[in-house]
């Protein structure tokens, strides 16, 4: 019997309005794509992403396309080049993996030849809002042991106070999602350092990475939007301490392991990120979390319900998946 390929759109309601610097969602719109092979089946979960051009239909005929060749025989190798990195091609590579999983009774680490998933530490994150919600949303949050703040460009430093006063002893991350400046950068630096603050996740736009040539922060820096693939790494050493590794950037799990490993050789450290989305988006993901210095895979705590199967988080930590999830 030939492979089939089936995808399909989901929304998956949020426990609670989730904001950014570029906007606030309600749901995650997330594209599933399930091959079929015989009595075996593999899925994989991804997430369209406006800012780099992808929408849920766009995402669906792009994956639709593929199904003759998937009926075919297309394999993880010859895919990195059929499809652009990106949400499709993620969802497609995680797919094949979870077959391939299926079908030999191995987990996928077995396969990658990758050492197992371990219970880590992963950051839940505060949306952006006022230094007293942000605070508010803290104070709920105070046992957990790292919370990733969502900020703009407003009221930066409040905000931060805030939370550390609401969180004495949470290790702190920040998220400007783009939104600074180097101007605001250098004011901000040493004032984020002294706070406590352990990583600063892309504050400026990916094109003005220029401008942090020769900048000395005292707070690390990780790419994130500047990064989306191993071919990224070169033009980042200089300019980054860090890299952000989301399989919707990549393009799955395949490009992320050579994103890990050429992290690695330029002497960058790595964060484990996500979108919004089910713990079947963050299950391939967990794969790559004992080789990070940060863990941000907390999509489905945002969620008014996760799927069936889904990972166990558990007072800020998060547990590898199950084999009746993926992998």
């Amino acid at each position: 019997m030939a492979r089939t390929l089936s995808v399909t759109a989901e929304t998956w309601p949020l426990e609670r309005p989730f904001a950014i610097s570029r906007g606030t969602k309600t749901a995650a719109h997330v594209v599933v794509a399930k091959i079929t092979d015989g009595d075996a089946i593999g899925w994989g979960e991804c997430v369209p992403y406006a800012r780099y051009g992808e929408t849920v239909p766009g995402i669906v005929d792009a994956l639709n396309g593929m199904a003759g060749a998937i009926g075919h025989g297309m394999d993880r190798e010859a895919l990195q080049t059929a499809l652009p990195a990106g949400a499709a091609r993620n969802a497609l590579d995680c797919a094949l993996w979870d077959l391939e999983a299926k079908q030999t009774g191995r987990r996928v680490w077995e396969l990658a030849g990758i050492a197992a998933p371990t219970p880590c530490i992963t950051a839940e994150t505060i949306g952006v809002g006022s230094p007293k919600e942000m605070a508010s949303r803290a104070a709920e949050l105070r046992d957990r042991p790292l919370l990733k703040l969502k900020l703009s460009h407003r009221d930066v430093h409040a905000c931060v106070v805030a939370v550390r006063e609401a969180a004495p002893n949470s290790t702190l991350v920040i998220d400007p999602n783009e939104s600074w400046n180097i101007d605001i950068l250098a004011d901000m630096a040493e004032a984020l350092y002294n706070l406590g603050v352990d990583m600063l996740e892309q504050p400026l736009a990916s094109g003005t990475d220029s401008d942090l040539a020769g900048f000395n922060s005292p707070v690390p820096i990780c790419a994130d939007e500047s990064c989306h693939t191993s071919a990224d790494v070169a033009a980042l050493a200089d300019r980054y301490d860090m890299v952000n590794i989301k399989l919707d950037k990549t393009g799955g799990l395949t490009e992320a392991l050579k994103l890990a490993d050429a992290a690695r050789e330029a002497g960058l450290s790595i964060m484990v990120g996500c979108m919004v989305a089910t713990s079947l988006a963050m299950a391939p993901a967990m794969l790559l979390a004992h080789r990070a210095r940060v863990v941000d895979l907390d999509g489905p705590v945002l969620l008014k319900k996760d799927r069936d199967n889904g990972l166990v988080f558990d007072n800020g930590r998060v547990h590898p998946p199950l084999p009746m999830l993926w992998g």
